[in-house]
């Protein structure tokens, strides 16, 4: 008689800890944190030259809550802020957390169909904004908006005396006190809206236990304490900056390091190197820029050791670079999304490089994961692509009231259903292979336009590659390589890209287009807008009117 057969391992892993969830709500951490390490340097904004320790920015976060008090300011009413990455940002992302009200990140590269949708979509009472940023003239554009928000009733410029006056240094601060006392860590604290693709963005609502526990959790990963220094050149308005950037370093006592308003790399290794930075914050692209300074390799920066790399799917040449030129020799791999707080897996320190440079990590600790099939919804067996799910404390409270668009993404037993295409390993480790609607259809072959993209970065004349789909008579979709050379090279050709290609990929991945560009169209938080991509790229090549017949 044969044995049974041993049914395979499914794709579900959820996270060990011995460290139990934090309860606290963000103001309650904060105060911990600062009553710790009271004089161990809390922020430091280089632009502006401002420096706090962390009993002087609590000093300052409260005299901010007596103000946000003063005006009224209510436990979950809608708070926004508009401005690119300052002192004044962070002190407001603790402040409103103190009393209750819910901070609405606006994107600073808005404009003012997309601002006054969220204005009003969010309800938002008091928009905080600084006058302008870069191209931007956010004091011009708001008022412009102003008449069609009837719920806003006050505005306040990050250069005014307004500002200023926000601050009531000998106010109550026993007020804040017991309004905290009032807090549930469960309570929606912020807003963050999705970078949708099509319509108009929906706005991920998450609590203190959400992202106060992400933020705690990921620097925990990369062995944060007080002795850690951040350099955070990410935006604030996004969850990688406000959370895997300041909440990691509050709940730790590690410094935050703003090292510009926006992103450049030269100021970003100036401050690593000058702030004596231990940990280097950056998409994909970003490290990419930093590489390429023609000084990239005169900055000491022989303090950094770690810094996390997430936002897109990154390069396995850049990941080795990074490690190998900037010393981050634990640099940690990071994967989420806005919705979940953001952080679902993350490499360990002790990850082997190529652990770090192939697969996104495991699943964070007192989260799940889990692989299922996109049709069926099943569990599907290890080392099976699938759509990945996560679950637990990080999953968002649902979208800003939209209960069906919420209901989309979040099933019935809780599971958010991320839209990547994902596969695990024996051990638990996840490799993300694409957006599900990233997936190219090539006469029947499905190809997963990462594998491409992984393929182009060998090739000695790209710098970056991005890999979509565009409509075909006879194969349906033909793969469409955009690419950005290094420098001193002139032009890269199909032909050459084929050439290369041959007798290395299988003849259906080898993109029949090339197209060299000198910058991708990009969201504010380094993602490519590969729909923006496909749309000019089918207007460029002619394509609009093809009827596929395959």
């Amino acid at each position: 008689m044969s044995a049974p057969a041993v049914p395979s391992l499914p794709s579900y892993a959820s996270g060990i800890s011995d460290e139990p969830l934090l309860g606290d709500t963000i103001g309650d951490n904060l105060d911990r944190t600062a009553a710790r390490v009271p004089d161990g340097e809390a922020l430091v904004d280089r632009a502006q030259g401002l420096r706090y320790t962390w009993a002087e920015f609590v000093t300052e976060v409260d005299a901010l809550a007596v103000g946000l008090l003063d005006l009224g300011i209510a436990k979950g009413e809608r708070v926004g802020i508009w401005a690119p990455n300052c002192a004044q940002w962070t002190l407001l992302q603790y402040a409103t957390a103190k009393v209750g009200a819910i901070l609405v990140n606006i994107n600073p590269a808005y404009r003012t169909h997309e601002l006054e949708f969220v204005l009003n979509q969010a309800g938002i009472r008091m928009l905080v904004a600084a006058r302008s940023f870069k191209t931007s003239m956010y004091a011009e554009m708001i008022e412009s908006v102003r008449p069609n928000c009837p719920a806003l009733e006050r505005i306040v410029i990050t250069d005014t005396e307004q500002w200023a006056q926000l601050f009531v240094h000998d106010g109550d601060v026993g007020r804040v006190r017991e309004r905290q006392g009032e807090l549930s860590a469960d309570d929606a604290i912020n807003i963050q809206y999705t970078s949708g693709t099509t319509g108009f963005p929906k706005g991920a609502t998450l609590s203190h236990h959400n992202i106060l526990n992400n933020g705690y959790f990921v620097g925990r990963l990369c062995g944060y304490t007080e002795v850690d220094r951040v350099c955070i050149p990410v935006p604030f308005y996004h969850c990688f900056g406000m959370v895997m950037g300041n909440l990691a370093c509050s709940s730790s006592g590690a410094t935050m390091v703003i090292p510009a308003p926006g992103f450049d790399p030269k100021l970003t290794l100036e401050a690593c190197a000058e702030e004596r930075c231990t940990s280097l914050y950056g998409v994909p692209t970003m490290f990419i820029a930093e590489l390429s300074l023609p000084d990239a390799d005169s900055y000491d920066l022989a303090p950094l050791r770690t810094g996390i790399m997430a936002g897109s799917p990154c390069p396995i040449e850049v990941m080795k670079q990074v490690v190998e030129r900037f010393g981050m020799s634990e640099v940690s791999i990071c994967y989420g999304m806005t919705e979940t707080s953001p952080v679902s897996t993350q490499t360990r320190a002790d990850d082997s490089l190529d652990r770090r440079v192939s697969t996104v990590g495991r699943t964070m600790p007192h989260l799940e994961s889990k692989i299922v099939d996109p049709e069926t919804g099943l569990t599907v067996p290890r080392g099976t692509p699938g759509e990945l799910c996560t679950r637990g404390y990080s999953v968002m409270l649902g979208y800003w009231e939209q209960p069906e668009k919420t209901a989309e993404v979040i099933d019935r037993a809780r599971w958010m259903h991320t839209g990547d295409l994902g596969v695990m390993d024996d051990e638990g480790y996840v490799n993300i292979t694409g957006r599900i609607k990233d997936m190219v259809i090539r006469g029947g072959e499905n190809v997963y336009p990462r594998e491409i993209e992984e393929f182009l970065y060998t090739h000695p004349d790209i710098l970056d590659a991005q890999v979509i789909g565009v409509p075909d008579e006879r194969y349906g979709e033909e793969l469409m390589a955009w690419v950005r050379l290094r420098d001193g090279v002139a032009d890269l050709t199909a032909e050459a890209v084929r050439e290369f290609a041959n007798g290395r990929l299988a003849h259906y991945k080898i993109p029949r287009y090339v197209r060299v560009v000198d910058e991708f169209p990009m969201t504010v938080t380094g993602k490519v807008r590969k729909v923006e991509m496909r749309a000019e790229s089918v207007e460029l090549l002619g394509l609009g009117n093809v009827s596929p017949t395959a």
